[in-house]
């Protein structure tokens, strides 16, 4: 049985505006996982203001390194759209959780900006997901 759900072919625009937009993305998420990874004093006192240990630093760096290079590979990019979204969930209930309000939006919209990069280069998705009606 076949989908009558069929994406229109993705223009070079869209392609390129999500690749850049999802590159942006990996970029900041590596660059703020490495971090993580490598207990920077700053992030560790920053996480222990939020109510984390200082030794689950590196496994939730390592966490964000693996779901942000599943995003980055192309086969598994839908996966780990998931799995970030997940982890920015869990970002986003941390704010919460400590009533740091000024900080709620943040991963929020870092979590719509992943899968709008991905949107935009991904057919597959387009067709999962129809915006449009043509």
């Amino acid at each position: 049985m076949q989908s009558t759900n069929e994406a229109a072919p993705v223009s070079r625009r869209s392609l390129w505006a999500g690749r850049v937009l999802s590159a942006l993305i990996v970029l900041f998420l590596t660059w703020d996982g490495a971090m993580k990874v490598m207990k920077v004093p700053m992030v560790v006192e920053g996480s222990a203001k939020y109510g984390y240990q200082a030794d689950t630093i590196f496994g939730i760096g390592v966490a964000l390194l693996v779901c942000t290079a599943l995003y980055a590979i192309p086969r598994t990019s839908v996966l780990g759209a998931i799995l970030l979204t997940g982890y920015l969930g869990g970002a986003t209930a941390t704010h919460v959780r400590v009533s740091d309000n000024g900080n709620i939006p943040f991963p929020v919209i870092f979590g719509v900006l992943v899968w709008l990069g991905l949107f935009l280069r991904e057919k597959r998705l387009r067709a999962l997901i129809p915006l449009s009606t043509q």
